[in-house]
Parts: structure tokens; sequence; C-alpha cells
């Protein structure tokens, strides 16, 4: 009976052993089960983050900006006073800093031989017409005695016309020999082509100069109106500016801005630097300027129409092209632009897009062609 009663208590225990185990090997299954679950919906919060990207919608906006270029002030006219004919200089009337007036004496060379060849020229003259009045006189007296019949042989008529026409030829061509060496005296003296002030002198009285000369003897400059010319780079050629003013320093008094009128433009790109010269006038009134000064001109441009202005971000660059990222159909499409005026966080793109195209905000070439995006909107 004792035995029996062990026995019944063993087989009680095993029996609850088994149970605590296999409640043991279900309670694991679970929390590995759960944990899994956990780990695969982590996954997939983590894809779907991944997928979904800031976007905002195309829209066109006024273009506008203020940008610094260097400049260069020219003096509106210059002329270099080089001599036409070789002389010494007689007579210097002017120096650096003279105020000229147009046509006053600068200078007066002296030239002998010029003088010389004006004489002979001025006598040959004189010769040519009296053998001209000669044979003139002559040829008229045959012609009024040839009235009467059989008095004058006719090649006597002819050969009298044909000397005076040779005598009126040989005058007409020492006449043009004396206006030419007449131009060459005029040479001699050196005038001022228009009002300005003398700001180069190379030559002193009694220095030899000719028209070979590598220096001019005199620089004169108009500086009552200065051109400030200035080089806008071939992005913003299309531009124009919002006011026809311009203004600009120099170094000379930096703390003082002076103010200069769009002029003119000049239509075509300098191929050594790729830029157009755009020049501007300033009325210098008081010759507080000078030429020759650097200056820095602060240009406000502008686009006559509105253009794609994007978040600099919006716009990636690889080594085989610039492009935007645009959602269509969930899908994302690389399209190639080009870059226009940067204004820092903005900046101006050219493509083929349309209003209300949807970008993204930030592109990266880590997206490719053909993905699947999820767009959230944000802000441009």
């Amino acid at each position: 009976m004792k035995l029996t009663m062990n026995n019944i208590i063993l087989n009680k225990y095993d029996t609850m052993r088994r149970c605590f185990s296999i409640l043991g090997f279900t309670s694991l299954v679970g929390m590995l089960t759960a944990c899994h679950q956990n780990r695969d919906s982590k996954d997939v919060a983590k894809k779907a983050g991944a997928d979904s990207v800031t976007v905002f919608l195309l829209s066109k906006d006024t273009v506008s900006k203020q940008i610094t270029f260097p400049a260069e002030l020219i003096p509106l006219e210059r002329a270099e006073m080089y001599a036409k004919v070789s002389g010494y200089v007689g007579t210097l009337k002017v120096d650096i800093g003279d105020k000229v007036s147009k046509g006053q004496l600068l200078a007066v060379l002296e030239a002998p031989e010029a003088n010389a060849n004006y004489a002979q020229a001025n006598a040959d003259v004189q010769i040519a017409r009296s053998r001209y009045l000669g044979s003139l006189d002559a040829y008229r007296r045959i012609v009024n005695a040839a009235k009467v019949e059989g008095t004058i042989a006719a090649g006597e008529l002819e050969k009298a016309k044909s000397l005076m026409m040779a005598d009126s030829a040989a005058l007409n061509a020492a006449r043009s020999k004396k206006v030419a060496f007449a131009q060459l005296k005029d040479y001699l003296t050196i005038r001022a082509p228009f009002s300005g002030i003398i700001t180069q002198r190379n030559v002193d009285p009694g220095t030899l100069v000719s028209a070979g000369n590598p220096k001019p003897m005199l620089v004169v400059e108009n500086i009552s109106i200065l051109r400030l010319r200035v080089p806008v780079p071939e992005s913003y050629t299309a531009t124009h500016t919002e006011n026809p003013g311009i203004n600009f320093t120099v170094d000379a008094q930096p703390d003082v801005t002076y103010q200069a009128k769009l002029s003119r433009k000049g239509g075509a790109l300098n191929l050594s630097n790729r830029t157009e010269t755009w020049e501007f006038l300033f009325q210098n009134n008081n010759l507080q300027l000078k030429s020759g000064m650097f200056a820095t001109a602060v240009l406000n441009l502008g686009r006559k129409a509105p253009t794609f202005l994007v978040p600099a971000a919006a716009v990636a660059t690889n080594q085989e092209k610039r492009f935007v990222i645009r959602l269509k159909d969930g899908k994302a499409e690389w399209v190639d632009v080009r870059n226009g005026i940067n204004l820092g966080e903005k900046i101006e793109i050219f493509g083929h897009l349309s209003v209300g195209d949807t970008l993204l905000t930030r592109a990266t070439d880590e997206i490719k062609a053909g993905s699947s995006l999820t767009p959230r909107l944000g802000m441009k």
C-alpha cells in the first residue's frame, strides 16, 4: 500500500513538471514571435520613412539682385598728339594740367625744308600762271586773226590751242602742289582737337620729332564727363538695370558715393574674359574724379519677366549634369536645368519645367530616376 502511494506522488510530480515545461516553451515562443514582429514593424517604418520626401510646387517669381562689379573710369575723349612731319619743337605753349580750348595752339615745330618747299611751290605757281596767261593771249589773237579767211593756217590755230591747254594744266598742277606744301606747313602747328586738359607732355623745346615717334608729343583728355565702364559677366548680360543710374565708389574717396547713368552696352562679349562692357556716364563737373581710377560699382539687376526660383538645395550636381528631381505619378524624374542668378538661399533655374510641377526640396543623385516616393508638402 505504501509503494502505491509513492508511485502516485511521483506520477503527479512528473505531470506537473511536464506542464511547466510546456508553459515555458509556449511563453518563449510567444516572446520570440513578438520580438520578430516588432523588428519587422521597425523595418517597415524605416523603409516608409526613407521613401517619404519633402516637396514644393514650382512657381515663377520676380528676380532682383544687387551685385558689385569692378569698374574703370576713362575720359569722354582722349587724343594723342603726334607730329605728322619731321622737325624740331620750336615753341611749347602748354604743360601737364593746363586746361585748353578747342583749336588752341599747343606747340609749333620748326622745319626749314617745309618752309622752303612751300616757297618754291608758290614760285612755281607764279611761273605757271605767267606762261598760261601768255599762251592764252596768243591763242586769242590767233583766233581773232583766223576770222579773216586765209590769214592763219589751220595747223597754227590747233598748235596755239594745245599750248594754251598744256599751260593751263601745268598751272593747276602747280596750284595743287602749293596746297599740298601749305598743308605740310600747317602740320608744323599743333592745336587742341577739343576742350580738355593736358595729361601728358613728352617733349621739350628743341626736341626732334617725326611721324615715327613711339610716344605722343602731348595727350589731351576731356574729363568733364567720365565714362564708367563695367565688365558684366555673360550670365548677367540678359538682365536689365532696375533704374538708369548706378552707384559707385573710388579708392581715393571710399566714403563718398557717386552716381552715373547708363549710356550704352557693348553688344558683344569680350572673348578673353566672356564679359560685356556696360558704359555709364558721370558728370565730372568739379573734376573731382580722375581718368584711370578704378571704381567699385553696385548694380541692381533684374529680369524683365518672372522666372523659376527654387531653393538652392533643390538643385543637384554630379559629374555629368545639373538637375532637379520632379515627382510625377509617384515616380522620381531627373530634369536637366541651367543656373541663372544666384540669390543665396534661392537660385534661378531654366529647363523643361512648368508652373505647378512638384519638385523635391532637397535633390541628390542617391534618389534614382524612377524611384517610388511619398511626397510631403513643405515650405518652399
